[in-house]
């Protein structure tokens, strides 16, 4: 796809118009803005003045089609039940911490690829670039403090993911030809690498750093557990209710009180359910195990960063723009080029954090490492999400709710005994019934 060609799906996707000659940044910004409003719907709770009215506009919009993350959540709880149904071992602690853990990469990958599907663009070397990134951070740890391996692995991918998007920005190639081309290109630099390290004996790179092993296999103490998780449900209350404060002092339109009280609430449950699962002891034997892993504060950190940097910040006004209507936006004062190679400058940043993640999992990355396969969870986890291929729709969530499905799949189907190839059709499949659902439920849309 072009970077200004709209594909015959997204013939709804919202269209950011220029009104006249301005040019610059205010015109920019406020094209821009209405664009990330269009993408992100104009929310019920912006409309609605108690929790009864929030719920029958939401009721309303799910019969419009308009049902945003509701069939990806349905669809999660009805792959909970039937594995918890086929062995129930499935909701023991010990096995939904392994998912936690397992669902860590494939929800990176997904958010690396998001920031390059809203422009309406994607990212094939992810995979790779993933493992470019783990290869240099486990070599330079052998000699290097582990934080200084951590920051020249992401800085190595974030270079790549630059060097990408200024060929495809600055000489109008295609990003499916440009990062297919990464794919190759990079995996076979991965094998030098490796065989040229030293400590790629065998193929693969053992991680040299206690800490790096433990960013997946190390746990907070249960203590711990509960101060992280009321300190950030705090923290996320704080914020809505300063934010709900500034709009209305503004005389702009904020959510009723309830629905904010509401929305903590639900974070409260949630956090309190994964402290809880954390902290049973998950050990066999006569030994203990307890504790949320790292990784779990570590996502959601990830998360919430960039959802602040794709929803709260110009930039990511700008990539809503472009994604909608590059055109409109380029006339509008947006600086495309830039836009677009920093989306991809941190898709590459990105998949160089889920790839350190994965060697942590794996405890080693080597040359067996197959990038085509996670590149192909990382962008189904962001469409069975619920974002949109041809730009303009998504948010960074979305590769969360995605990324645990394509984990509770492969970790279900692998706990009742079925192979990898079952695995990589029943995610297609799942796969293939998002798309169809989000095409059937936008047609609805655009017929209402």
């Amino acid at each position: 796809m072009s970077p200004t060609q709209r594909g015959p799906a997204d013939a709804d996707a919202p269209v950011v118009v220029a009104t006249g000659p301005e040019t610059g940044d205010a015109a920019g910004d406020a094209a821009a803005a209405a664009a990330a409003e269009a993408a992100l719907g104009g929310s019920a709770e912006l409309i609605a003045d108690t929790i009864g009215d929030y719920a029958r506009i939401w009721l309303q919009r799910v019969r419009n089609g308009e049902s945003g993350a509701l069939p990806v959540v349905l669809g999660l709880a009805a792959v909970v039940i039937y594995f918890q149904v086929r062995n129930s071992l499935f909701l023991s602690a010990g096995n939904l911490v392994n998912l936690m853990v397992l669902s860590a990469p494939f929800i990176v990958f997904g958010m690396a690829e998001i920031f390059v599907l809203l422009l309406g663009e994607i990212d094939l070397s992810v995979g790779y670039n993933a493992g470019i990134g783990a290869v240099i951070t486990l070599w330079a740890a052998y000699t290097l403090p582990w934080w200084v391996a951590i920051i020249i692995g992401l800085a190595s991918t974030a270079f790549i993911g630059a060097v990408q998007g200024t060929l495809i920005t600055r000489l109008g190639l295609p990003s499916f030809v440009v990062t297919l081309a990464g794919l190759l290109g990079l995996q076979g630099l991965m094998l030098i690498l490796v065989s040229h390290s030293g400590h790629g004996a065998g193929g693969s790179i053992s991680i040299p750093s206690n800490i790096l092993d433990d960013l997946t296999s190390g746990n907070l103490s249960p203590l711990a557990g509960w101060v992280v998780m009321v300190v950030l449900v705090g923290l996320a209350g704080l914020f809505m209710f300063l934010r709900d404060g500034r709009r209305r002092s503004s005389g702009l339109v904020a959510p009723p009180l309830g629905v904010t009280l509401l929305k903590v609430a639900v974070m409260a449950v949630a956090g309190v359910a994964v402290v809880l699962v954390g902290n049973a002891n998950r050990a066999l034997g006569l030994s203990t195990l307890r504790g949320v892993p790292w990784v779990v504060p570590i996502v959601l950190g990830i998360l919430v960063l960039f959802t602040v940097l794709t929803g709260r910040t110009r930039f990511g006004r700008y990539v809503y723009a472009i994604g909608g209507n590059a055109e409109a936006a380029r006339r509008a004062g947006v600086n495309l080029a830039t836009i677009r190679t920093l989306a991809f400058t941190l898709c590459g940043l990105t998949a160089g954090i889920g790839g350190i993640l994965l060697a942590s999992q794996l405890n080693s990355i080597g040359t067996t490492l197959n990038g085509g396969q996670y590149v192909l969870f990382a962008v189904a986890a962001a469409v069975i999400g619920g974002t949109n291929l041809f730009g303009g729709r998504g948010r960074m969530l979305h590769a969360v709710l995605g990324g645990l499905v394509v984990a509770t799949i492969a970790n279900g189907l692998a706990l009742i005994g079925m192979t990898a190839a079952a695995t990589n059709i029943i995610t297609a499949i799942v796969l293939l019934a998002a798309v169809t659902i989000d095409t059937v439920a936008r047609r609805s849309r655009v017929a209402s």
